[in-house]
């Protein structure tokens, strides 16, 4: 109840129900401080409810607001604790809800009913069981356990960390159940779970069903699942073929399995689409090979009028990055800055990607200096990137910072190190390397064929044959023939003839006489042994190749 014959407070919270945008709530607080109010309790909760509703805010700026106006209240209550720690369970950080019920029992505010939701949204966010746990039999003790709210809640985490079987008997303990305790238990079973059947037998059971519950069924058999004609059955079996979620979510089976056209003829018949099924159809032609098309159906969203996201930005800008459009690359980066479309990590990585697809160094790097958070996918998209540029200088001292940084380097962050050392000629640093790569790493044919290729490019040819050796052993025969293979076109360049024939009689024998290695492996010969002017095994290698066909 807002503060009796206080008409100041009165407007204030009226501005905060209407606030559309953060910038609203800032001047809103601001006003808050001038006229000495932001030390009030009820004022301080409604400045957080605002934020928490507004769904606008990005998830690394709405906690460290949060916070802020926290720390400026008076005495807090319990609904200041509550939605504190609700923004933090929807921020880049979940775990930080917890961190804040643990400073709430310590201050010695009591928890409600509404308390314990939000805690274990936090534990669920971020797949903490064990704290999920702990915070569980705070409840039994507290007596919470009984109540729809925190009942439900308890499923939601244990489903998310793929504790069915305690999820199922918090289910049927339940004396109540509602639409999200049946939602719950059916997400758990067709989502992460992938127990269709299961799904299917409480779907039928269910009293009453909501969009969200066809939608949820939808989704597990046809994005889930891959079962496209399950997913369909129940998507014409409808009652009502309104509610977004269920197109949206049949359109996504279909996407997921690169059903384009069906896709797209379920978008197109659509009497309203929101930016969830654009997106959903961009990201899909995006993924599966058409570029062009994502790009003019990114052009027609926002021509409807409909705001992108962060999932149909990053689907643009990949397009971009995968057609070499630059200018329109550039564009899109002006409308994410200009619309104020939060830039969070992935949408920055992607960004990177594409300058750098495109050949635009100097911007990748001004994206990437200007992160504000990286991640291992970002190091990589501009260590790669560098090195494609023909900058392996560049890519080298990046490693090496990242390193320094103390970021973890992954398959790809190695094997943009190691084809940066092969194309600068750094062999002894890309060696050791490689040596810090076998401690730490699963190595692939790809970061062997960067050693050979950097053995090989500083004629270091007999190291190469000993390291195709060492690796074999631990390789499949596949990728041990591109090795071989490798190694062979190194040793024409080089006029290693003895060596080339070495490597031409390891290909054939993984090849088994199939004869796909082996006649690529006697035209290698061929030329080897013509440059090298030894023209009886010219001939010879020529007669294998006609035998062959």
């Amino acid at each position: 109840m807002v503060p009796s014959d206080n008409d100041a407070s009165r407007a204030l919270v009226y501005l905060l129900q209407r606030a559309r945008g953060i910038s609203q709530i800032f001047r809103v607080h601001a006003r808050l401080i001038a006229g000495g109010l932001a030390g009030e309790t009820f004022l301080a909760g409604r400045l957080l409810l605002a934020v928490a509703e507004l769904g606008t805010v990005s998830p690394e700026e709405a906690p460290a607001y949060a916070e802020l106006v926290f720390s400026g209240a008076g005495e807090p209550n319990t609904f200041l604790w509550n939605t504190l720690i609700r923004i933090h369970a929807a921020g880049a950080d979940p775990r930080r809800g917890v961190a804040v019920f643990r400073r709430m029992r310590r201050r010695g505010a009591a928890a409600d009913q509404y308390t314990f939701p939000f805690v274990l949204k936090s534990c669920g966010l971020s797949s903490s069981w064990e704290e999920g746990r702990e915070i569980h039999g705070e409840i039994i003790k507290r007596g919470w356990e009984s109540h729809l709210f925190v009942t439900n809640a308890l499923i939601a985490l244990c489903c998310r960390c793929g504790e069915l079987c305690h999820a199922r008997k918090l289910f049927d303990g339940m004396p109540r159940r509602d639409l999200v305790s049946w939602n719950s238990m059916i997400s758990g079973y067709a989502g992460g779970g992938g127990k269709m059947m299961e799904a299917q037998e409480l779907f039928d059971e269910m009293p009453d069903r909501d969009g969200f519950s066809w939608a949820i069924m939808i989704d597990g058999y046809g994005k889930k699942a891959g079962e496209l004609e399950s997913a369909r059955k129940l998507f014409d079996e409808m009652p009502e073929r309104g509610d977004l979620v269920c197109w949206n979510s049949m359109i996504a089976g279909y996407v997921a399995v690169g059903r384009m056209e069906e896709a797209r003829r379920l978008f197109d018949s659509m009497a309203d689409q929101n930016v969830i099924s654009w997106s959903t159809i961009i990201e899909g032609y995006v993924n599966h090979g058409d570029p062009k098309e994502a790009l003019s159906l990114f052009q027609r969203m926002l021509l409807r009028g409909v705001k992108a996201d962060r999932v149909s930005a990053v689907g643009a800008i990949s397009a971009c990055a995968q057609l070499g459009a630059l200018e329109l690359g550039r564009w899109i980066h002006f409308y994410l800055r200009k619309n104020r479309i939060h830039l969070d990590v992935v949408i920055h990585t992607a960004l990177v990607d594409m300058y750098m697809k495109c050949g635009s160094v100097k911007n990748a790097r001004s994206v990437f200096d200007r992160m504000p958070n990286r991640n291992v996918i970002s190091w990589n998209a501009m260590i790669v990137g560098l090195g494609t540029n023909g900058r392996g200088e560049e890519a080298l001292d990046l490693f090496h910072q990242m390193e320094e940084d103390g970021i973890a380097a992954d398959e790809l962050t190695f094997l943009g190190a190691l084809t940066a050392c092969a194309h600068t000629g750094r062999v002894d640093e890309g060696l050791a390397i490689f040596r810090r790569m076998r401690s730490r790493s699963q190595i692939g044919v790809e970061h062997c064929g960067c050693v050979v290729d950097l053995l090989a490019r500083a004629g270091r040819l007999r190291e190469a044959r000993e390291l195709i050796e060492k690796m074999t052993v631990a390789m499949a025969m596949e990728p041990a023939a591109v090795l071989w293979g490798s190694l062979m076109a190194a040793c024409r360049v080089h006029g290693e003839a003895d060596l080339a024939e070495e490597c031409g009689r390891r290909l054939v024998e993984i090849d088994g006489g199939g004869g796909g290695e082996e006649a690529g492996a006697l035209v290698l010969l061929s030329n080897v042994y013509a440059e090298a002017g030894r023209w009886e095994e010219v001939w010879e290698a020529r007669e294998g190749m006609r035998r062959r066909g």
